[in-house]
């Protein structure tokens, strides 16, 4: 056939083509575009963690309402995205990750606090609560030593211990000031919020050692200063980074805790004797019912600091050694009166003390949680006033000096 004759045909084709029904044509999605349509609804948005806003972005409102009685309108997944984050910067958190504020985020100019701010923050250098819980157990040791009473001697020992144990706790705080900002109960120390420089604390530190130190060699005895200064050392340089690396900084510090009172026996006293062990041994096994109560709750922040704590690696081991200190400490009330330290009136008197404070460790080491460690550790804060008051009432007449005796006979 030749190509003319095919014309006609073709012509013919194309009339019954336009003459016939229009063609609907649909698109057919890809399966990439109908798992993203069929996800779309169930998708999350990012959390976002810290933002700072702009003023910009704040007054921005989201899409206005539909008309009553009218059906929603369909929006695509990225208007519903972009909608959801207008409406999300709308309001501005009060509250973000770990009890940060957007106050604490808003920048601000920090410098020297002023010459009236500047107690105030030598108290938080020197950890003044702590620091007066030492000095009241070395007031307890002087005046539970058997010897003559001095009252000049006795607010010097007491000046010269807060001293070194101010500069031990500043020389702490100079040394955690990377790991206390990870924990809430330490991230708003002075250094930890850049109020003072760590050149000015460390200063601080050391001049408070040296003052104290030579306050306590000349006007006490250089037995009570050379104890001031093995503490400070102790503290500062063996227990703090011994925190990071082994359990066993809770018996180093539990060695710090024992010396202040050692401090102020041997301030009225002059020597170390049977009463200064028992007054250091009471201190040193009350420390782990107390410190080990105390740190069951900061698990989580000594843990996230990166400290080496008992209660954090060895949970079980931390139960265990809290019931057997209490023991100890039963043990040590029994033997003051046969060390010829107090009268046996102490040892029945601090029965109903120790046994309590065997029935909560009990409690805690069967337990083992939060309501348990707490009710050790507010009787320990008990606990330790009222068995020095015990010591106190109980013990042994006072020696007097040769010079007091050849007095009398005269």
């Amino acid at each position: 056939m030749s190509n003319l004759s095919r014309l006609p045909l073709l012509t013919s084709s194309f009339q019954r083509l336009l003459t016939a029904q229009p063609l609907h044509l649909q698109f057919t999605p890809c399966v990439t575009c109908r798992a993203f349509r069929s996800a779309a609804p169930h998708y999350q948005l990012p959390k976002k963690k810290y933002i700072q806003e702009d003023e910009e972005d704040q007054v921005k409102s989201p899409l206005p309402p539909p008309p009553s009685g009218s059906p929603p309108p369909v929006m695509n997944p990225l208007d519903a995205y972009n909608s959801e984050i207008r409406r999300k910067r709308s309001v501005k958190p009060s509250t973000l990750v770990d009890g940060v504020t957007a106050a604490d985020l808003d920048w601000r100019e920090l410098c020297f606090p002023r010459l009236q701010d500047a107690p105030q923050v030598y108290l938080q250098l020197a950890k003044s609560r702590l620091t007066a819980m030492v000095v009241i157990t070395a007031m307890g040791g002087y005046a539970l030593a058997p010897a003559d009473f001095s009252l000049a001697t006795f607010t010097l020992m007491s000046l010269g211990t807060a001293l070194t144990s101010a500069a031990a706790n500043s020389c702490n705080q100079f040394l955690e000031v990377p790991y206390d900002s990870q924990m809430m109960r330490t991230k708003n120390r002075v250094l930890v919020r850049s109020i003072i420089t760590p050149g000015h604390a460390l200063t601080f530190s050391v001049l408070s050692c040296m003052s104290g130190v030579a306050l306590l060699y000349t006007t006490v005895n250089p037995l009570c200063a050379g104890l001031g200064l093995f503490n400070y050392v102790l503290y500062s340089f063996i227990y703090t980074p011994m925190k990071r690396y082994s359990i066993l900084n809770t018996w180093v510090g539990s060695i710090v805790g024992a010396i202040p009172p050692v401090m102020g026996y041997v301030g009225c006293t002059g020597s170390l004797d049977a009463g200064a062990a028992v007054l250091a041994g009471l201190l040193y096994m009350w420390q782990f019912p107390h410190f080990n109560a105390l740190s069951w709750n900061l698990r989580k922040e000594y843990s996230r600091a990166g400290y080496r704590m008992m209660c954090v690696t060895h949970p079980a081991l931390c139960k265990r050694v809290t019931v057997r200190y209490s023991l100890g400490l039963l043990a040590l009330c029994n033997l003051a009166p046969v060390l010829d330290v107090t009268t046996w009136a102490f040892a029945a008197d601090s029965l109903p003390l120790n046994l309590y404070m065997i029935y909560l460790s009990c409690k805690f080491y069967k337990e083992g949680d939060s309501a348990s460690a707490r009710k050790l550790f507010r009787f320990s804060l008990i606990y330790l006033p009222v068995i020095m008051a015990l010591v106190l009432i109980a013990k042994k007449p006072t020696k007097h000096t040769d010079n007091t005796t050849a007095h009398t006979q005269s």
